[in-house]
């Protein structure tokens, strides 16, 4: 079985001003707002394609929402979701009944199936799991996620698609161990943690050495201009010394 990244949300106070400060640095564009969100979440929300991957800006727009309680728990705009997309859903599915593991959110189509896992069973930051048809076809019908002619909005001259997700805890061993039976993926030391592969992304496991909890911390871009990407986000006081580009609470890695 494999298991593909296929997005990455953030939890954002103010949404276009994170999805500019992605166009401004990465060339990204939005390609999809979601209507139905706001009455059933009260979030609004940006979808950014990075290649056939996206970025998920999620913003709160009324008081006492999870989204809003997220935002509070993680002291500021944060990584949200690790949202994948699997090949055989039913084995999926099975693990987490077998694990114990609460599903938030659940819905199944002809052409697709989500299960999205609640954080405090899986520990790190919401995981959710998707099946669509059609995951090879060049565009992908994402109808979960995404609708109408998304792939019109794709931008590539600057970064091309997420290839890591970094998620920070004060046990990152503990953490791990508990993704790696979920997703049921192996794992290998790497420079600050335990690691584990899926079929497009590493996942890395890192101690919180940032004064905020554990969480959803950063990802990687594969950089097709880094020099372009970097002289942006310098020019917008969003480029640290070591090179990480901070936007939205997340560190972001060109590699």
């Amino acid at each position: 079985m494999w298991l593909r990244v296929r997005q990455i949300a953030f939890i954002v106070t103010d949404a276009d001003a994170v999805a500019k400060q992605l166009h401004d640095v990465f060339g990204l564009e939005v390609a999809y707002i979601d209507d139905h969100l706001p009455g059933a979440f009260g979030l609004q929300n940006r979808l950014l394609p990075v290649g056939t991957q996206f970025i998920e800006l999620c913003a709160p727009i009324r008081e006492n929402t999870a989204g809003g309680r997220y935002l509070e728990r993680r002291g500021g705009d944060g990584g949200y979701m690790v949202i994948c997309q699997c090949d055989d859903h039913a084995p999926r599915k099975q693990r987490v009944k077998d694990l114990g593991i609460r599903v938030v959110t659940a819905r199944d189509t002809d052409v697709s199936n989500l299960m999205q896992l609640h954080p405090a069973d899986t520990g790190g930051s919401f995981l959710e799991i998707d099946w669509h048809s059609g995951a090879d076809d060049q565009f992908p019908g994402w109808s979960h996620a995404i609708r109408g002619p998304w792939h019109e909005h794709i931008r590539t001259d600057r970064v091309s698609a997420i290839s890591g997700v970094e998620i920070q805890s004060a046990d990152p061993a503990n953490l791990a161990a508990r993704w790696s039976e979920i997703i049921e993926a192996p794992l290998s030391d790497g420079p600050e943690g335990p690691v584990m592969q899926v079929h497009n992304a590493t996942i890395r496991f890192v101690p919180a050495t940032d004064g905020r909890p554990e969480g959803l911390g950063g990802i990687d871009l594969v950089a097709t201009d880094a020099a372009a990407a970097k002289d942006a986000a310098r020019a917008h006081g969003l480029l640290r010394d070591d090179g990480v580009i901070m936007i939205g609470g997340m560190r972001i890695r060109l590699v």
